[in-house]
This record gives C-alpha cells, sequence and structure tokens, in this order.
C-alpha cells in the first residue's frame, strides 16, 4: 500500500501553516507536501517538522508576480523572474528540507506554444546544475485545462518528452491522477506505461477533486498497480476537502 502525504495547500486550511503540519501528523501523515510556504521562515517550518517527525516532500516555485500568474517556467519574456524564484525556491527547499520542487510552467497563449515550450527548456536548462547540486528533484506536472485553461501543458507525454529532452535524472513527472483522470483517462495504463519517468503522485476523486473515496476513477485499482510496479514514493493527498479535513480521512487505509 503507498505511503500518503498530506498536500496543505487543500487540507487544514481553516488554520496558519504550521498548526496544520501538527494536524497532519495528529490524523496519521508521515509526509507532507506544501504549495506556496515562503511567508514562514524555512527553518521555523523545519523545526516544526522535526518536532512532528513529519518528511517535507515538496513545494512549487513561486506563483509569480502579476495577477493571474500560474508559474512562469514557459512564459517568454519572464526569465529573469522565473529563475530568480527558482533560486529562492531551491534555498528554501534546502533550508526546510525537501527533497523536491514542483516547476510551475504557467498559462500561455495557444499561439506561443511552441515558443513556450524552448522557453520552457531553456528555463530548466539554466536551474539544473543548481538543483542537481543541492540534491533536489525538478518535477513537472501537466494540469488539466478545465481548472486551468491555458495552462502550459496538460498531458503526461508532453511532461514525458521534456524530462527525456533534458536527459537528467533529477527532473521527473509529477503525475497527478486527478489532472490525467479530468484530461486523459486511463490511469492505471498510463501510470505502467510512463512509470519510470515518475517522481511523485498525487491523488484526488475526479471529477470533483474532493476525497478520493467518490467518482469515476478506482483508487483501489490505482494503488495495486502502485504496490505492483513497485512504487516507493510518496502520493500526494492534494484534492479538496467536502467538508472538515478530519471527518473526510476515511478513504485512507487502516484508519477507521
Amino acid at each position: 500500500m503507498p505511503r500518503f502525504s498530506a498536500n496543505l495547500g487543500f487540507l487544514w486550511t481553516d488554520r496558519p501553516l504550521l498548526e496544520r503540519i501538527d494536524a497532519a501528523a495528529r490524523a496519521g501523515f508521515r509526509a507532507v507536501e506544501l504549495h506556496w510556504p515562503y511567508e514562514v521562515p524555512a527553518k521555523a517550518l523545519r523545526m516544526r517538522l522535526v518536532e512532528t517527525g513529519l518528511t517535507l516532500v515538496a513545494l512549487n516555485t513561486p506563483a509569480g508576480s502579476r495577477p493571474g500568474d500560474f508559474g512562469l517556467g514557459a512564459v517568454p519574456g519572464r526569465e529573469a523572474e522565473f529563475r530568480g524564484g527558482c533560486g529562492q525556491a531551491i534555498a528554501y527547499a534546502l533550508d526546510a528540507g525537501a527533497g523536491a520542487i514542483h516547476v510551475m510552467a504557467g498559462l500561455v497563449a495557444a499561439e506561443n506554444r511552441a515558443h513556450a515550450r524552448l522557453t520552457f527548456l531553456d528555463n530548466l536548462r539554466a536551474i539544473l546544475p543548481a538543483a542537481e547540486k543541492a540534491g533536489l528533484t525538478l518535477l513537472l506536472e501537466p494540469i488539466n485545462h478545465r481548472d486551468r485553461p491555458g495552462y502550459f501543458y496538460d498531458r503526461i507525454a508532453e511532461a514525458v518528452a521534456i524530462v527525456e529532452a533534458l536527459g537528467s535524472p533529477a527532473v521527473k513527472v509529477m503525475f497527478d491522477c486527478y489532472h490525467v483522470g479530468i484530461t486523459e483517462g486511463d490511469v492505471p495504463g498510463l501510470l505502467e506505461r510512463h512509470f519510470g519517468r515518475i517522481g511523485h503522485i498525487q491523488i484526488a476523486a475526479v471529477p470533483s477533486r474532493a476525497e478520493p473515496d467518490e467518482g469515476t476513477l478506482d483508487y483501489a485499482s490505482v494503488f495495486a498497480t502502485l504496490d505492483r510496479l513497485g512504487y516507493a514514493g510518496w502520493v500526494g493527498a492534494e484534492y479538496k476537502p467536502r467538508g472538515d479535513t478530519d471527518a473526510g480521512l476515511g478513504w485512507m487505509p487502516g484508519r477507521p
């Protein structure tokens, strides 16, 4: 059975970030992942993680300084801001003890996709040496266009192609079963097909993005596939609770 990490960008959002870490530990999680924790000093975050015994799996690169920004990695003309933000993310990850960084690609116009892809590759090549030196994994996540119209990529094969173009073991795909389920379906099949390129996995119900105990995606099949493939990483619970976070944790194996 997979090991689960709590995504504190969506869970226990009724309390400050450090208190969310406490809540995750009480709920039985052994790891957490974050969206944008930068307002909390990294050393204070690390201290709380040590106190609770939790592992910090990953955090996001900054979203960007302009209204509507959702990452800058593939946005032409914003290279300097993107690379500066990645430097901030790498430094924060090192101080907080994270093992990976989700490199957010951002929103691009359809007619600019070819230019955007070159921009993303150039930006990734620019930050890759620092990530490799720090021992960090860079995660690339396609996001469905129903929820985030205009996001640079929405299909796993697109992320895999970029990973293969870079040719570094420090760059992996973040396989979000929810986004894949919305856009492509056949989550178990795509997990198996691209397993060697996957560095992290996330879950939520399809199509509601609520707890993974409803909807059209059979997570028993997903978890069985991961067990059969020998997946040893974390599976991030990145869903939007239907109500109280603790009340909705019955989906977790081993809980009453």
